[in-house]
């Protein structure tokens, strides 16, 4: 079935909109990644969670998924594809724009500015 957005801003935010996709992006920005060293970074992310934000990703075209060894235990590793650095700009668009707003709000911090995302442009 054929999604329809009412413009290309819904379009994107159903792509890396929730909690931890975008967190997900930023890790993957500065290099691939295996599944336990997502888990590392975030360790409140249930197995459940990193692994269906993970395949919607893939689905989307934002990650590839690369699987190493003949058998088990496979090693398996993700990476931005061309259509998720080409989400950087606007990635570091949105951090800055919320950064500058926590800095206007006096019960609200960011604890991780843009720089994961800058790596997204830079590859």
């Amino acid at each position: 079935m054929k999604q329809s957005y009412n413009n290309g801003v819904e379009a994107t935010l159903g792509v890396i909109s929730g909690k931890w996709k975008p967190q997900l992006l930023c890790y993957l920005g500065n290099r691939p990644q295996r599944t336990c060293d997502l888990r590392q970074e975030l360790p409140a992310i249930s197995q459940k969670v990193l692994t269906q934000q993970l395949r919607e990703l893939e689905r989307d075209g934002i990650i590839m998924r690369r699987v190493y060894g003949e058998r088990a235990p496979f090693k398996v590793i993700y990476e931005l594809t061309a259509l998720g650095k080409s989400l950087g700009q606007i990635l570091v668009q949105m951090s800055e724009w919320g950064e500058q707003r926590a800095t206007q709000l006096p019960d609200m911090e960011i604890r991780n500015d843009h720089a994961g995302f800058t790596h997204i442009l830079e590859g």
